[in-house]
């Protein structure tokens, strides 16, 4: 796999794996070189209910981005990758940080995780914040990484956030690529009539459209999306095929789930699975649905 350097744009925690805490790690293990430039750091992710730690001034998040660009290697940056963004004035950084990369590498692309919430906890972030995703990062990213929640909010089709039909799915992620990006990975995908033990992934591009499915594991757990956009964009990267990089993302992530679980604790087990983040296998069946 070709390394790319990569501007990751994200939370940061002291305790657990969510944000650049759970995406850094998977990409160096890839082999990719990875620039994390931190939105918040908290001493562990929100989902405990209590924490402590900054919201980090978006100035300051800015000025982290302009020191690296004064050492003049925005040209050699190859992505950029958002996630959770803590306050609702980070959009805007973020949205310039990409345009000073794209005009420094104009084949660069940008990755936005549009972390909102999920179909089981709602909507758990600043509610100023959804709105400013969908009307100003999502139509300058290139890659979008909504589960079916956030797909639902983005396109103003509350309804995915039950299971809905294929053709739903499907229809949402063309109205986010008709906003901008080019690529939709649609993760927790809950199809009406798929397997109740299963849970499925779906790329969506111009070329066509690929689901994936592994078993449902019984467990919730905080920055399996953050992985899965970190590993999305570095293996779309690496091979050109979003079918190739969706069967490698979601093995992956599968054994970094499946250990955790078997670990007992509450937090991904990164180290545990790092030799399955390092090489992962195909498989998973990956079939073309368009």
């Amino acid at each position: 796999m070709r390394r790319v350097r990569i501007l990751s744009i994200q939370s940061s925690v002291a305790y657990g794996h969510v944000g650049n805490s759970a995406a850094v790690f998977p990409l160096q293990r890839l082999g990719h070189e990875v620039w994390p430039v931190f939105t918040v750091h908290f001493s562990n992710h929100t989902g405990y209910g209590a924490w402590r730690g900054p919201l980090l001034d978006p100035a300051d998040v800015r000025e982290v981005i302009t020191g690296i660009e004064d050492r003049g290697v925005l040209p050699t940056c190859d992505a950029v990758l958002s996630g959770y963004q803590g306050s609702p004035e980070v959009a805007s950084v973020i949205v310039d940080a990409v345009q000073r990369v794209k005009a420094a590498n104009p084949a660069a692309t940008y990755t936005c995780d549009p972390v909102m919430g999920n179909a089981r906890s709602g909507c758990f972030v600043n509610p100023a914040i959804p709105p400013i995703i969908r009307e100003q990062v999502v139509p300058v990213a290139d890659i979008l990484t909504p589960n079916q929640f956030e797909l639902g909010f983005i396109t103003g089709r509350d309804g995915l956030s039950e299971p809905s039909s294929l053709d739903d799915i499907l229809a949402a992620a063309d109205d986010v690529r008709a906003m901008g990006p080019s690529a939709v990975l649609v993760t927790s995908v809950e199809r009406a009539g798929a397997a109740p033990d299963v849970i499925e992934m779906l790329a969506v591009t111009a070329d066509g459209a690929w689901i994936a499915q592994t078993p449902r594991l019984p467990m919730k757990a905080n920055g399996s999306g953050d992985i899965t956009a970190a590993l999305f964009t570095a293996h779309l990267h690496g091979t050109g095929s979003p079918a190739v990089a969706l069967g490698r993302t979601i093995a992956s992530v599968y054994d970094v789930l499946k250990a955790t679980l078997e670990s007992g604790e509450r937090e991904l087990r990164l180290v545990a699975a790092q030799e399955a983040i390092a090489a992962p296998d195909e498989r998973f069946e990956v079939t073309q649905v368009r």
